[in-house]
């Protein structure tokens, strides 16, 4: 018989404690894999996140952002003084506009309705479109909207308002954020730096309007093409729609005219050197410089926290895992004193003896591990968001001491950082940690196998 099926067989030779092994191998393994899987997965984040909008600025015009407050507006002069400023890989300027129905607002002002402000009845250049908002107004944006009254007033009836629509001229395929945008259907306006009849649609947005890839709606009388859809992951953010910086720009009458601009920098390390620099370069009166993502740091911090939580935890499976073989090896060791003294007394070398009772530890852990995978499988989600939640509500309690975890912040919207880390138990890194596992197993059951060694055939087989 080989030594391989005489492995096999005696890994099978009591089925009970064979099952019982394998059941406490299995909880072992699928705790170790599924902590790699929570750490793979911070990882992945904590580098998703840097590379994204770790390393971006945004430019308002001084005083203002977006629709709201005052100052002058940021010019494509100054994108072209801030693409100079060391470190700033590029530059990306927008025009945001707000769409609303045409057929609408003819209604409206036939009734005598016209309200059409902003927040405390802030107005806004009308653009007219064929669209109709994804999103009902409700009780916020008919308070928000309305003429009469301020915003947390309720005590004279505005008329019904619908909210317009955000278009946002853009020139790279990113968001507001400086993020890529997730396109779900269709591709991109390929040269986002020259004018365009096309377009980009949040889901929701083409639903609301029954619009797909190859559609066409209007924006002030010209017609424009879906040319795919995009996924903001928020309603708001789906209630919107981007064209090229430079078809804003004449939408608006409003030529060389920018809302905002989206400034990378070449390395998280030097985004701080640069905010100052380009502060500097644009002026403190003529544009305001922020970090789009001044809570990055904080989730981070929390999110290394669990990577280094999960990776202690690895360890510590494993060594669990490495010390049930080591037991149950040397256990099986001085069971089979009088088999290994036969064996030994007809010549069989003690290298064989020894293969003989690792590959049956490999066996063992071969079939714990198939479990531990499935078991991984199912709880690593669980497991990753556990870990992360605890991390959260710690840097939370932190805050309501005052600290930058607090309301308001720093900790803020890391929160929401966090909870978005996804993790799925890839073959790759199931792949990586049961390779793990079957070589602390060869090390747990060599050390039993070097004890075959000492055993002397005579001494066994004079006890018998």
């Amino acid at each position: 018989m080989s030594v391989l099926a005489r492995s096999v067989g005696n890994a099978f030779r009591n089925k009970v404690r064979t099952a019982a092994v394998v059941a406490v191998l299995a909880v072992a393994i699928g705790l170790a894999l599924a902590m790699l899987v929570a750490n793979q997965a911070v990882t992945g984040k904590v580098a998703e996140l840097n590379a994204s909008v770790g390393t971006v600025l945004t430019v308002n015009p001084a005083g203002g952002q977006g629709f709201e407050g005052g100052g002058e507006p940021l010019t494509s002069a100054q994108a072209v003084t801030a693409a100079a400023v060391p470190n700033v890989s590029s530059v990306v300027g927008t025009k945001a506009l707000r769409l609303r129905n045409a057929a609408e607002i003819a209604a409206q002002a036939a009734s005598g309705r016209t309200g059409q402000g902003g927040p405390g009845g802030q107005s806004a250049t009308s653009v007219t479109t064929s669209l109709r908002a994804a999103i009902d107004a409700g009780t916020l944006g008919n308070r928000n909207q309305g003429t009469t009254g301020t915003s947390g007033s309720t005590a004279q009836a505005a008329p019904a308002f619908s909210l317009p629509v955000t278009a946002t001229g853009i020139g790279a395929e990113i968001d507001a954020d400086g993020k890529a945008l997730q396109l779900t259907k269709g591709t991109g306006l390929g040269n986002y730096t020259g004018a365009s009849t096309g377009a980009l649609l949040g889901t929701t947005l083409a639903e609301k309007n029954g619009l797909s890839v190859g559609s066409t709606f209007t924006i002030q009388d010209k017609t424009f093409t879906v040319k795919g859809l995009f996924d903001a992951g928020t309603a708001f953010g789906n209630n919107a729609l981007y064209v090229t910086l430079p078809t804003a720009q004449t939408l608006a009458a409003l030529p060389g005219e920018l809302s905002t601009m989206i400034v990378t920098v070449n390395s998280m390390e030097n985004v701080d050197a640069a905010k100052t620099a380009l502060q500097a370069a644009l002026g403190s009166s003529k544009a305001d410089v922020t970090q789009g993502q001044r809570n990055l740091q904080t989730a981070v911090s929390s999110l290394d926290s669990v990577k280094n939580i999960s990776f202690i935890a690895f360890v510590a499976a494993l060594g669990t895992a490495g010390l049930i073989i080591l037991l149950i090896m040397v256990m099986l060791v001085r069971e089979r004193r009088r088999e290994i003294g036969v064996l030994k007394a007809i010549g069989a070398p003690n290298r064989t003896i020894g293969l003989q009772f690792v590959l049956e530890a490999l066996v063992l852990v071969a079939l714990g591990s198939v479990v531990g995978a499935a078991v991984a499988s199912l709880a690593s989600g669980s497991i990753a968001s556990a870990l992360i939640s605890s991390s959260g509500s710690t840097g939370a309690a932190t805050g309501r001491r005052g600290f930058p975890g607090g309301p308001g912040g720093a900790f803020g919207g890391a929160s929401q950082l966090l909870t978005s880390v996804t993790a799925s138990a890839s073959p790759g890194v199931i792949a990586t940690g049961i390779a793990a596992v079957f070589g602390v197993a060869i090390i747990g059951a060599l050390v039993p196998a070097l004890l075959t060694a000492r055993i002397r055939p005579i001494e066994v087989l004079r006890g018998e």
